[in-house]
């Protein structure tokens, strides 16, 4: 089995180079993190860099020059599978994707519990737990976005019928949708104070929905959103007419 050893500012950074290097696809290694990075000063990354071990799956083996790598598709860091996913495997996947979770969040040192709930959604898994969960959750949910990306990946690897994965922490989707709505009204308010549009921050897709559903029925402004993924932002603006 051939492996090399990758690195990069951060674990993701590592894998996606060393996919570069192998032309394979994400799901043709099995990934080992070898050096975690290391935070400087003030918390600034940089002082160590992330390495990690990518080895080719057997089949890999005699395709990877053919294979190329997605210029802009992450590279997730996933356990390997250690048996192919059966018809019925959805509760396998479920059971597999708690025990990644579990595991990340115990090299963050944090110990957590995962409940499941049902939703319009999909399958949602609340965590809670001893510890700092904000960890999980980062700055306006971006590392809790960035997990729930990867928890997708696991679970859907895991069965062959298409699993839909929302991972909350400490109930921050509903604060944050809460967030949105209250900030939605307020801009509009300004909007047709001063008459002028107001652009937001880059949002996720599932963040820019909220915006649009709270003020789709506002009857003096609306919405539409401009720019292209990671930095696409809504636009609130005046209806005329």
């Amino acid at each position: 089995m051939k492996k090399i050893i990758a690195s990069g500012k951060t674990i993701e950074d590592a894998v996606r180079n060393g996919l570069t290097e192998l032309q394979v696809s994400a799901e043709r290694v099995n990934v080992t993190v070898v050096e975690k990075p290391s935070k400087g000063l003030f918390g600034l990354i940089g002082v160590r860099a992330a390495k990690v071990e990518l080895a080719l799956l057997p089949d890999a083996v005699e395709t990877a020059k053919s294979e190329s790598v997605p210029a802009v598709a992450p590279a997730p860091v996933i356990p390997a599978a250690d048996k192919p996913a059966s018809p019925s495997a959805s509760a396998d996947a479920i059971l597999e994707t708690e025990r990644f979770i579990i595991e990340v969040a115990r090299t963050m040192g944090l110990d957590i519990t995962i409940a499941r709930n049902d939703s319009k959604e999909g399958l949602v898994l609340a965590l809670s737990g001893t510890g700092d969960l904000g960890m999980l959750i980062g700055r306006r949910g971006q590392t809790l976005d960035a997990l729930q990306y990867l928890v997708n990946i696991v679970a859907n690897r895991y069965s062959n019928s298409h699993l839909r994965i929302v991972l909350d922490a400490e109930d921050f989707r509903d604060r944050r949708r809460r967030t949105l709505e209250e900030l939605s009204d307020r801009l509009a308010g300004q909007v047709i104070r001063t008459r002028k549009e107001v652009v937001l921050e880059p949002m996720a897709p599932h963040e820019r929905k909220i915006i649009h559903s709270q003020l789709q029925n506002h009857g003096k402004v609306k919405t539409f959103s401009k720019g292209e993924e990671p930095n696409r932002r809504v636009v609130i603006t005046l209806r005329h007419g």
